[in-house]
């Protein structure tokens, strides 16, 4: 999505991406973010909270009015209401949602993929 956002910036279309991965997006440098500390696939806010989505929807369309710089970022206030043992699954190295099993089948796919890569296939 960032890189479709930029896209669309340069064609003369201004955009607003939500993320939950703040790092990615911004190293990607889309012109306007709007950040919440949520587990991927939640940007816009916890499931079932219609109030909570249309609050961050409404701080995007606030960015999009008035960020006159680029690569404006804006953190959203709320927490996971669930806490943050999501962030121990996810910033670790030791992966331990992911079992042997899933591990090896990935690293199998990755060297396929390495291999179609450097046939000039991919």
């Amino acid at each position: 999505m960032s890189l479709v956002a930029r896209h669309l910036e340069e064609n003369g279309i201004p955009t607003v991406v939500f993320a939950a991965a703040r790092d990615i997006v911004e190293h990607v440098g889309v012109p306007r973010l709007v950040h919440s500390d949520f587990p991927l696939g939640s940007p816009c806010g916890e499931p079932h909270n219609a109030a909570q989505q249309r609050e961050v929807l409404e701080m995007g369309f606030k960015l999009l009015e008035r960020a006159f710089v680029p690569r404006t970022t804006v953190q959203t206030p709320y927490q996971w209401s669930k806490g943050d043992a999501w962030k121990d699954l996810v910033f670790t190295p030791e992966q331990p949602f992911q079992t042997p099993e899933v591990e090896k089948e990935w690293l199998a796919r990755k060297e396929h993929y390495r291999k179609l890569k450097a046939e000039g296939k991919r």
